[in-house]
């Protein structure tokens, strides 16, 4: 099992693919965990979730963590599959519950009342080739591998 979930293909696509994703998801979570780049930090990003959108305080967490820990996790390449998972599962929640009703297009010109998914999807897609691909080069789960064989 450890296998199936730390292999990678040591290749420069995965390495992108993860370095984009991580590095574009990095700032949304520290917004939301540490109140950087003008985001409202842990205690009001819970109560915005579980007061504003309704989420349970389980998920608001979830939510929190997995943007956070998720994307430092890509940036080091260190279980990317299983973090691909959490974003692919995340970003179908965020799309279903606050995203679907605006369509596709997010709101370029202010003309619609939300934002539509189009970015959500882009996320979904990039983190569907992390889970496919592995870390890529220059990852933290091939140390994990190599610690695990006998020499």
């Amino acid at each position: 099992m450890k296998y199936l979930l730390f292999r990678t293909n040591h290749d420069w696509t995965g390495l992108i693919i993860r370095l984009t994703t991580g590095l574009v998801l990095f700032p949304h979570g520290a917004q939301k965990m540490l109140g950087w780049f003008g985001g409202p930090g842990f205690a009001g990003e819970m109560h915005h979730l579980t007061g504003v959108a309704q989420l349970p305080s389980l998920v608001a967490v979830l939510v929190i963590f997995i943007e956070f820990f998720g994307s430092l996790s890509l940036i080091t390449g260190l279980a990317s599959r299983i973090w691909a998972a959490a974003f692919i599962g995340l970003f179908t929640g965020i799309i279903l519950v606050a995203h679907k009703d605006y369509g596709f297009f997010m709101n370029w010109f202010g003309h619609q009342k939300g934002e539509g998914f189009e970015y959500h999807l882009l996320i979904i897609g990039l983190s569907i080739a992390t889970l496919v691909n592995g870390s890529g080069r220059y990852a933290l789960d091939s140390a994990i591998l190599k610690a695990e064989k006998p020499n």
